[in-house]
């Protein structure tokens, strides 16, 4: 799931590839690349509730997963988010502004097999490589924007989950205790697979743990989270300028995709259900 960098110069992120932007596998291979688009087929979208969860129904046919599984959710909220995601394709389906359909897609086949707590080590891994815990030197006008912007956020998860963090301008990165580790391990562990999913998914986007779970836990927003991420991007781009439409592509993809993945997490925390109603245009 990881993207390899090199900290602590980030290099710009690569533009998403034309098939979608969902999670991606081991060694950089993604969960799944649906073709960039197809023909709609269906006229009608709705939900229904089954034995397995919340289903969902193109005209008469229930959706399946990649590998053939029935496409069942756990909440009648993430259904309808679901379902909306289908309903508001227009003559063609574009798969990859489908961050939803993807991300459940995953959570139900599972295509790289790991259990709850594989998944909670990999995440916690990522405290090892977090964007907000490198810092630089040189120049001092960044070095003094990342103070400015990152420490807020760094002091804030120390409090929250009373532990230690800390940010280093050594290539090696900041030593983060064991202990503070554990600490992260037990709050994930909180969470449920499919949670899980989203939360590694929000992760990937912003290269950060801390990041991701002020994040979630609701103490920054979506577009406060990507800038924070981009820092070191946004500051060589006011410096020297925008590649024409490249970096605005690639923030508002940033942003959807972290945005989408946070909403996950949360539909997938949800223990109640949302009154049953049709979809409206």
């Amino acid at each position: 799931l990881w993207w390899a960098r090199s900290p602590p110069t980030r290099l710009p992120r690569p533009l998403p590839a034309a098939a979608g932007s969902g999670p991606v596998g081991p060694c950089g291979r993604r969960a799944y690349a649906p073709p960039a688009e197809r023909k709609r087929f269906y006229q009608n979208v709705s939900i229904s509730q089954g034995e397995g969860g919340f289903e969902i129904n193109l005209d008469h046919r229930k959706l399946k997963t990649p590998q053939a599984k029935l496409f069942a959710v756990p909440s009648e909220a993430l259904a309808i988010a679901v379902a909306t995601e289908w309903d508001s394709q227009k003559d063609t389906i574009k798969f990859y502004t489908m961050h939803l359909t993807t991300l459940c897609n995953t959570a139900l086949d599972n295509p790289t097999q790991r259990n709850k707590t594989q998944l909670i080590r990999a995440a916690v891994k990522f405290l090892e490589t977090d964007t907000v815990c490198y810092r630089v030197e040189e120049p001092p006008a960044l070095a003094e924007l990342q103070k400015n912007e990152w420490d807020p956020v760094v002091a804030w998860a120390e409090k929250r989950y009373n532990v230690t963090i800390g940010s280093s301008t050594s290539i090696l990165g900041p030593n983060i205790p064991a202990s503070t580790k554990e600490t992260f391990v037990s709050h994930l562990a909180s969470y449920n697979m499919w949670a899980l999913q989203g939360i590694e998914f929000v992760i990937t986007q912003l290269k950060s743990l801390i990041l991701s779970m002020s994040l979630i836990d609701r103490h920054i927003t979506v577009e406060k989270a990507v800038l924070l991420s981009r820092l070191e991007e946004e500051y060589q781009i006011r410096r020297w300028g925008n590649v024409e439409w490249a970096h605005d592509y690639d923030l508002c993809e940033l942003r959807a995709r972290t945005a989408a993945g946070t909403l996950f997490v949360h539909l997938c925390s949800e223990s109640s259900t949302v009154k049953h109603k049709l979809l409206q245009d």
